[in-house]
C-alpha cells in the first residue's frame, strides 16, 4: 500500500511539472467545437490538481495539534469527569430556572391589569408597585441564572468576567431583594408645636391592656397636653409600669427642646404636700367614668393624691368611640384648673390620620419621641450583629391566648402552623434573607414545627430566638451591668427594637405589640415595601368552632 501511495505521488508531481511545461509553451487557444478529448485532458487534470491540494490539507491539519499536544499539559485542556459533572448539573439548573423565569412572565402578562382593554386608564400606585415588584423577581431570578451559568467556571480568575454580570442601576436601597424602604414623605407632615405652660399639668392615666397599650395611650395623651398647653405627668411606677426601665423620659423633652414631660417624683416634688387633682374630665363615660375602677382610684389616693368626683365631657363608649377632631378636644376639655386628669384614652379616635402620620403630629426634632432607651437600642444592635446580619426577617409569631381572640373576629386571624410557614417562606424569598428572627410566645412544639416547614430552596431558613443568658455572650452586657436583665417589660421592648431594625416584618394582626413595632420602623424610617400582616389577605384554611 504505501509504495502504490508513492508511486501515486512520483506520477502527480510528474504529471504537475508536465503541466507546467505544457503550460509555459502553449499558444493563445482559439475556440474549435472539435477539441472535445483535448478539453477532457484538462478537467481530468484540473479535477487531479484540486484533490491532490485537499489531500495535502488532510496529511497537514494534524500539525498543529500534534505540537499543540507536546508543548501543553492536555489536562488543562480538557475538563475532568467531576467538572463536565458539575458544568452538565450547573445547565440543567440554569434551564430550570429559565423555564420559571417564563413561566413568571407568562404569568405577569397574563394577570396584569394593564392590559389593552386599560390603556387608557391611568394606573394606581399599588398597581404600579405590585408590577414593580414582579418584574423585579424576574430580574432577580435573571441574576441567580447567571451565578449559576457562572458556577461552572470558577476555576480561574474569572472577577473581571464576573463584574460585567454586577449591575449598579440595582445596588444598594434597590438590591435583588425586593423590599425597599417606604418613603416616609415627613416633610410632608402636618404637624402642632407643644408649649405647654409651666404650671398646667395633664395627669396621664392608663390602665387597658399591657405595655403596648399603655405606650399607645401615653402617645395619645402626649397629643392632648399639646393641645390643652400642657405638661404631661408619666404615671408612677406604683400604679403602672416602669417606664424609665424601657422610656428615657430625658429624650423626649430633648426632642420638642423644652420640659414637655416629667415624671411622676418630679410631678411631686414640684407639688410638695398639696398633690390634687383640680378636675377629673372624663373622656370616655362608658361602661364607666373615665374607664377607671375603683381600685385604681384607691390606688392613686394612696400616691396621696386627692381629686374630685369624675364627670363626663360628653356621652361616650370605649366599644363605639366616635371620630373627634382636635377641636372639640380643645372645647371639652380646656381648663384654666392647674392639674386635670381625662382617665384612659387608648381606645379615643381623635384626629386618627393625624396622629398616625410618620413622626406623629407633633412638631419636634427627633425621628420619634418615644423610642426605646439607649441601653435596649445598643443591646438589640448588639445581638443583631452576633446572629442576624443586617438582612433579616423579624416575625412576631403571637400564639398564647390568639386562637379564642382571633376566632372570634371576622375574618379569623389564626393560622396553622403549615400555612403560616409557606406565608413566612413568601416572605424570606421576596426579601432574600437567609434568616428570621422570631419573637413568640408560643410552645416549643408549634415553634419545632414551623422551623421545619420553613424551607427555601430545598434549605431550611433558621428562625432565631433570643438564647437565655450566657455569661460566654456579651451582646446583653449592657442590660445585666445595668440590673435590666431578667425584666420582662426590657425583655419585651428588646424583642421590639430587634423586630423595628429588620429589612422585613411579619406582624400579627390585632396585636398592639405588632402596631408599636409599625409605629416605630415607620418613624425611623425601617419601614419596608414588604412588611405585612402574617398570611396578609388571607383566611385560615381551618377554622374551630366557637364554644
Amino acid at each position: 500500500m504505501e509504495r502504490d501511495s508513492l508511486a501515486d505521488d512520483e506520477e502527480d508531481r510528474r504529471n504537475l511539472i508536465a503541466q507546467d511545461e505544457d503550460v509555459k509553451h502553449l499558444p493563445s487557444p482559439t475556440r474549435s467545437a472539435f477539441r472535445i478529448d483535448e478539453l477532457h485532458s484538462s478537467i481530468r487534470r484540473r479535477f487531479r490538481l484540486h484533490f491532490n491540494k485537499r489531500y495535502l490539507l488532510v496529511i497537514l491539519l494534524p500539525l498543529p495539534i500534534l505540537i499543540l499536544y507536546f508543548s501543553t499539559d492536555v489536562r488543562n485542556l480538557f475538563p475532568s469527569d467531576s467538572r463536565f459533572d458539575h458544568l452538565r448539573e450547573s445547565e440543567l439548573r440554569a434551564l430550570y430556572l429559565l423555564r420559571q423565569q417564563q413561566l413568571g412572565l407568562f404569568s405577569l402578562l397574563n394577570n396584569s391589569h394593564l392590559g389593552t382593554e386599560n390603556l387608557s386608564l391611568v394606573p394606581s400606585t399599588a398597581l404600579l408597585e405590585d408590577l414593580k415588584s414582579n418584574v423585579l423577581k424576574q430580574i432577580s431570578l435573571n441574576k441567580e441564572i447567571q451565578q449559576v451559568l457562572l458556577s461552572s467556571h470558577r476555576y480561574g480568575n474569572l472577577s473581571e468576567f464576573q463584574s460585567d454580570f454586577q449591575d449598579p442601576n440595582f445596588g444598594g436601597g434597590y438590591g435583588f431583594g425586593r423590599c425597599r424602604e417606604v418613603d416616609q414623605k415627613t416633610n410632608e407632615r402636618r404637624t402642632i408645636e407643644w408649649k405647654p405652660k409651666s404650671n398646667k399639668y395633664l395627669f396621664a392615666i392608663c390602665m387597658s391592656g399591657q405595655m403596648s397599650n399603655h405606650l399607645i395611650c401615653l402617645e395619645k395623651h402626649m397629643f392632648f397636653a399639646a393641645l390643652l398647653n400642657r405638661v404631661l405627668v408619666i404615671p408612677s411606677s406604683r400604679v403602672d409600669y416602669q417606664y424609665h426601665r424601657v422610656l428615657d423620659i430625658g429624650h423626649i423633652n430633648e426632642c420638642f427642646g423644652r420640659k414637655v414631660v416629667v415624671s411622676f417624683e418630679e410631678f411631686s416634688e414640684a407639688k410638695k404636700t398639696h398633690m390634687h387633682l383640680d378636675r377629673f374630665i372624663c373622656y370616655f363615660s362608658l361602661p364607666q367614668p373615665c374607664y377607671v375602677d375603683e381600685e385604681r382610684i384607691k390606688r392613686l389616693k394612696s400616691l396621696g393624691i386627692s381629686m374630685g368626683k369624675p364627670e363626663p365631657a360628653w356621652v361616650e363608649d370605649i366599644k363605639k368611640p366616635n371620630k373627634r377632631t382636635a377641636q372639640e378636644v380643645q372645647s371639652k376639655f380646656s381648663s384654666d384648673d392647674n392639674v386635670i386628669a381625662i382617665g384612659d384614652i387608648f381606645f379615643a379616635d381623635v384626629e386618627h390620620d393625624w396622629v398616625m402620620q410618620p413622626g406623629g403630629p407633633l412638631a419636634h426634632k427627633c425621628k420619634t419621641p418615644i423610642e426605646p432607651s439607649r441601653l435596649i437600642m445598643l443591646t438589640a444592635q448588639r445581638f443583631i450583629q452576633t446572629f442576624l446580619g443586617k438582612n433579616f426577617v423579624a416575625l412576631h409569631f403571637r400564639r398564647h391566648g390568639f386562637l379564642k381572640f382571633c376566632n372570634a373576629k371576622g375574618p379569623s386571624c389564626f393560622f396553622p402552623i403549615p400555612q403560616a410557614a409557606d406565608c413566612i417562606t413568601r416572605v424570606v424569598e421576596k426579601s432574600s434573607a437567609s434568616v428570621v428572627y422570631l419573637s413568640t410566645d408560643a410552645a416549643e412544639s408549634e415553634t419545632s414545627l414551623l422551623q421545619s416547614l420553613v424551607v427555601l430552596k430545598g434549605k431550611p431558613v433558621p428562625l432565631v430566638k433570643r438564647p437565655p443568658r450566657n455569661s460566654a455572650e456579651k451582646w446583653d452586657a449592657l442590660l445585666y451591668r445595668h440590673g435590666l436583665e431578667g425584666d420582662s417589660q426590657v425583655e419585651a421592648m428588646l424583642d421590639k427594637t430587634i423586630c423595628a431594625m429588620s429589612s422585613a416584618f411579619i406582624g400579627a394582626p390585632g396585636s398592639t405589640f405588632t402596631e408599636d413595632i409599625l409605629r416605630l420602623r415607620k418613624d425611623w424610617g425601617s419601614a419596608s415595601t414588604c412588611d405585612e400582616y402574617l398570611c396578609q389577605g388571607e383566611v385560615p384554611n381551618f377554622i374551630a368552632g366557637m364554644e
